[in-house]
């Protein structure tokens, strides 16, 4: 087994600040790794994601990426994206701009700087399940995420730019410091694949929002400390809801897990959906098996 390189980078880091963020284990070059190889990787880390930098199958893009929690791979997400593009400019295989391939299709990334943008589309969006429908379910929501019913604003919904996750808007920043989600009843909130989660935001200022995203584990409720493919769903929202655009909006997320973050949301006039954040490297490294 050769010796594998890997870099640890922040990515939507809050002024400049290397410690901010949400941290990330990119590997160099994952050719011929295995798949439960590259798995027990991202469990040797035990970061929120690792990921793997592989020659792409196809000629629209430049890199393809392979994203694994500790648990299982993911067909997309945010941070994953922006920090593994960022090594990619740092290791030649691309410049300011480049298309990187995942399981969920070709994602354009850009950058100015330190700070990276991706671009994504609004693929769908739906109800919560039925049990979470109604004044019934409302109840049961707001029960699942520690609040009262006071707390819930505008309709949740299950959106899909990328990855489907649940949108819940709340009345109050306030409230979103205070959701504290029940894991029992938190789970009941599944995806198409059966991963369950939240996204709670409020709108902090006129251009700015707090957001918390959460997921059961086991008999606890984790936390994220940026979430870039949440924020890419939260453009969904607006679009799902006929908010007006374009619109940008500042995200705050991250003060409850230590690791404050910040990340920059755009849904343009035609409805894209652009995300970006500022990506600093902390370290280099080599694994030998």
């Amino acid at each position: 087994m050769p010796a594998l390189d890997y870099r640890i980078v922040n990515v939507f880091t809050r002024d400049g600040e290397p410690l901010s963020g949400n941290p990330l284990c990119v590997f160099e070059d994952g050719e011929g790794l295995s798949d439960a190889l590259m798995q027990k990787l991202a469990r040797q880390f035990n970061l929120s994601e690792t990921t793997f930098l592989l020659p792409p199958t196809i000629p629209a893009a430049q890199a393809r990426v392979r994203i694994f929690t500790p648990r299982y791979e993911l067909g997309f997400a945010g941070h994953p994206t922006l920090g593994s593009a960022s090594v990619c400019r740092s290791l030649g295989i691309a410049g300011d701009s480049l298309r990187l391939q995942m399981q969920a299709g070709v994602i354009a990334v850009s950058a100015e700087g330190p700070r990276w943008t991706l671009t994504t589309q609004l693929r769908g969006s739906r109800e919560l399940p039925g049990e979470f429908q109604g004044e019934p379910g409302r109840e049961r929501l707001a029960q699942a995420l520690g609040l009262s019913c006071a707390d819930l604003a505008e309709r949740p919904l299950c959106v899909d730019a990328g990855g489907e996750q649940f949108v819940v808007p709340l009345s109050s920043a306030a409230a979103v410091e205070r959701a504290s989600p029940r894991p029992e009843l938190l789970g009941a909130l599944a995806n198409r694949d059966g991963r369950s989660m939240a996204y709670v935001f409020a709108q902090a200022g006129p251009e700015s929002i707090l957001a918390r995203f959460f997921f059961p584990q086991g008999p606890a409720v984790l936390e994220d400390p940026a979430t870039g493919s949440a924020a890419a769903n939260l453009g969904g929202w607006w679009l799902a809801m006929g908010r007006p655009r374009p619109q940008r909006l500042q995200i705050a997320q991250g003060e409850h897990t230590g690791r404050p973050s910040t990340l920059y949301l755009h849904v343009d006039a035609q409805g894209g959906i652009a995300v970006g954040g500022e990506v600093i490297e902390l370290a280099r490294g080599r694994l030998t098996l």
